[in-house]
């Protein structure tokens, strides 16, 4: 049985202009953001105005809403008039040295020094505390911390009670006081380095070191706040204990 094949009539095609139509519909490819061909331009890319795209750009601010070519900002901010990093970090470095010479002379303390309280310069006598110790081959820093945070505690417990109402004592003052008088503690354990582990004279260099830092504290404790006249033989007592707890640290 064979097959019988089916023709289908298809009807011829005939173009208008004997050529592709989808040729004359497609236009030429141009760049993007480019503006069409003229024929009077004869660079096309530079065909916008450069001027009026430069005006445009100064009076916005740039891209990221500052002057391009670095000039000044009308009502911002002008670094020149703000304060330096230390002084906004509430560091003064000749704050710092004039309490830190207030300590050298025992015999003639001056307490308005000592009246703007803050812990920058203590932190760094803690550090040099603690470096001293690592260079004797002691890592004592986190007990040197701590140590110091339960002295103050101390000491502001102790003065608060023996003042009572008339105590105006903060703890803020009172730990930078025992802060600026670890001074003469901070240059025993550097004399240490220089001294025999053991012997007499160890103990009689801690000891100078200890009357010097009790006599200190003990006078601008009184000085700086009210009600300690009084009792100033018990808060010399607390700060000797104080000190020879960490001159310990240096001797052991």
């Amino acid at each position: 049985m064979g097959t019988v094949k089916k023709e289908f009539a298809v009807p011829p095609v005939v173009f208008p202009s004997g050529g592709n139509p989808n040729l004359h519909q497609r236009g030429v490819a141009t760049a993007p953001f480019q503006p069409p061909r003229s024929t009077g331009s004869s660079i096309p890319f530079m065909s916008f105005d450069i001027g009026s795209a430069a005006a445009a750009s100064t009076s916005s601010g740039g891209i990221y809403g500052g002057p391009i070519g670095g000039g000044s900002v009308p009502g911002g901010a002008n670094f020149e008039d703000e304060e330096p990093l230390l002084d906004e970090l509430g560091i003064h470095p000749d704050q710092i040295w004039k309490k830190t010479k207030s300590i050298l002379n025992p015999f003639r303390v001056k307490p308005d020094v000592h009246k703007d309280s803050d812990l920058s310069g203590p932190i760094l006598l803690y550090m040099f505390f603690g470096l001293f110790q690592l260079l004797a081959g002691k890592i004592q820093f986190g007990v040197i911390l701590g140590w110091i945070v339960v002295s103050s505690i101390f000491l502001y417990v102790v003065f608060n009670m023996l003042a009572g109402r008339n105590g105006n004592l903060n703890l803020h003052t009172c730990t930078s006081v025992v802060g600026y008088c670890m001074l003469p503690v901070v240059v025993f354990s550097a004399v240490s380095l220089f001294l025999p582990q053991a012997g007499i004279l160890r103990f009689g260099v801690a000891g100078v070191f200890v009357l010097w830092a009790t006599r200190i504290c003990t006078s601008l404790m009184v000085s700086l706040a009210d009600g300690g006249d009084e009792h100033r033989g018990l808060i010399a007592y607390a700060c000797f204990l104080i000190f020879t707890l960490f001159s310990l640290l240096v001797i052991f």
